[in-house]
């Protein structure tokens, strides 16, 4: 007999590597801070600002990529996502004020990102996935953290050798060639494919059909969703505690742990290797949250990722040195474990409060997250500019990951509402 694969995990795997070329551009930022500031003379508070926007509209794009995909099918959006990423990353060669910076690494990638973020991975796993949901979730959102992982050390070097426009031709390149196998592979429903979702069955154990494309726009559609869930107090505790996620991890680590580290003699090369082991650290962290969360309480496990991402915030002014001593290497460790550990029980509480239009809102959510790593991201970078030295960012991220702990805990006073059940962005929200 013929081994026969669901057709889900071959769309698992293209929108893996589709998570993967996006990570690359996001990943040279703090690659770039430096080489940036060299070349240019502009101050680490303005290339942040330029960080900001991208970050911002990296996660306010979500919840209407979202939207679209329900309406245009995800291989349409994902395959132009890709584009303008490409667009972006090319044409920032060719620059010379900062301005042409906001345009090209802060509007262009920030939108072609934003298009393959979390929000797609909720979409793809709530189409496709009845079975392991969870444990895909964890997978495709470790996509990200591979793609930092190939591209940070990559990047760095080339940077180092060649200078930073290479690096971003390199990752134009890759953006480009991941579209051809977007258009081949990605599927929008299993009803194309003649099949259910993996462990799904309709009530006669036949094919369910593709759903009808809403009959609103895009815009609408996203809209609604967010004022249906706004509605509900779970969405805004779901939305403060990822808000301070992304403060502590994209807006504060990932953009400036390269130049705190180099501040105390680290070299770039050293601190992007770091950076990149969090990569590493973060896939297992991920797909390990994701197993979790098909078995234990996700407002469980957000409180204590929170908890613990705090007290090693507050650790980590007190071990930063010229060398990646052992404190160090342990911080990287734990830090990674826990960098997007989050998402995997956040995708699983949208889906149990908001029913079918839980990956919109779940666009919402992580609209939060992006919206905390820019304020983090600017704010880290005026701190750094005021003070010289990052040593407040730091124990500020870490108060407010401890904050971040008791707003999940505080979903269980929520446990028990009945889930939104409705339509995408048709919801009538429960109270509470």
């Amino acid at each position: 007999m013929r081994l026969r694969i669901h057709p889900a995990w071959l769309v698992a795997g293209v929108a893996f590597i589709a998570l993967i070329s996006a990570a690359g551009f996001r990943s040279t930022p703090s690659v770039m801070l430096e080489p940036l500031h060299d070349e240019f003379g502009w101050s680490l508070g303005t290339i942040s600002a330029a960080v900001s926007v991208n970050l911002m509209l990296y996660g306010l794009t979500a919840p209407f990529a979202a939207a679209l995909m329900a309406r245009f099918g995800i291989r349409r959006v994902a395959a132009v996502a890709l584009l303008l990423i490409a667009a972006g990353s090319g044409l920032t060669i060719g620059m010379s004020a900062s301005w042409q910076l906001m345009l090209c690494w802060g509007v262009l990638v920030g939108l072609g990102a934003g298009a393959l973020a979390l929000g797609f991975v909720a979409t793809i796993t709530g189409r496709w996935f009845v079975k392991h949901r969870g444990l895909v979730t964890g997978v495709l959102t470790a996509g990200g953290a591979t793609g930092n992982l190939i591209f940070l050390p990559v990047l760095s070097r080339i940077t180092e050798a060649h200078g930073w426009r290479t690096a971003s031709l390199t990752v134009a390149g890759v953006a480009i060639l991941v579209v051809p196998l977007i258009l081949w592979r990605l599927r929008d429903h299993p009803g194309e494919l003649g099949v259910t979702a993996l462990g799904g069955v309709t009530a006669l154990g036949g094919v369910t059909d593709p759903p009808a494309p809403p009959t609103a726009g895009a815009a609408r559609t996203a809209l609604r969703a967010l004022r249906d869930a706004a509605r509900t107090r779970a969405f805004w505790l779901l939305a403060g505690g990822f808000a301070i996620c992304g403060a502590t991890t994209n807006g504060l680590v990932g953009t400036h742990f390269i130049p705190a580290a180099h501040d105390h003699g680290m070299p770039n090369t050293t601190a992007a290797s770091l950076l990149a082991l969090v990569g590493v650290f973060d896939i297992v962290g991920t797909i390990a949250s994701g197993w979790l969360t098909d078995r234990v309480d996700s407002r469980i496990l957000l409180g204590a990722y929170y908890a613990l991402r705090g007290l090693s915030l507050l650790v980590l002014p007190s071990i930063l040195a010229a060398t990646a001593h052992p404190s160090m290497l342990v911080f990287i460790l734990f830090y990674g474990l826990d960098w997007v550990a989050t998402v995997p029980p956040t995708v699983t509480l949208c889906r149990e409060y908001f029913g079918a239009a839980g990956p919109i809102v779940f666009g919402w959510v992580f609209a939060s997250h992006q919206v905390g790593a820019a304020i983090a991201a600017s704010a880290a970078g005026l701190v750094r500019d005021r003070l010289g030295e990052y040593t407040w960012a730091w124990y500020g991220a870490g108060a407010l990951a401890i904050l971040a702990s008791l707003l999940s805990l505080m979903l269980f006073a929520g446990k028990h509402l009945k889930p939104i059940a409705a339509g995408i962005g048709l919801a009538v929200p429960a109270k509470g």
